[in-house]
């Protein structure tokens, strides 16, 4: 899991994000559907439509990072989104918790957060 320094905001893509879209799209994404900032520190989730794959861009000190994750079977548990709004804030603890509950067909399973 990622360790976030303090006052790093989390926002999470209401809307479903073509995958193949690397960090030059996503930044475009951020700046254009979410109005934020991309070289702000800030973290920005994006979920594929079946949400089975998410991609989190943020910048460093000299350039945007990558990180992404593809279930083998399963879907993330994506957080409602709010009527009117592109992104969803969360927390550092409420992004691990996206990333560990996984729905199943029969249900949610926990995956364990280390």
């Amino acid at each position: 899991m990622l360790r976030l320094p303090e006052g790093v905001k989390i926002w999470v893509a209401t809307a479903p994000c073509d995958m193949r879209k690397q960090a030059d799209g996503l930044s475009a994404l951020v700046e254009g559907s979410l109005g934020q900032a991309p070289k702000s520190g800030h973290l920005f989730v994006f979920f594929s439509r079946r949400r089975d794959f998410v991609r989190i861009l943020f910048w460093e000190t000299n350039g945007y990072c990558t990180v992404s994750k593809r279930l083998e079977a399963g879907r993330f548990r994506v957080p409602e989104p709010v009527e009117g709004q592109g992104a969803v804030h969360l927390e550092a603890r409420q992004l691990a918790e996206v990333l560990a509950l996984v729905e199943t067909g029969s249900g949610v399973r926990q995956r364990p957060v280390h």
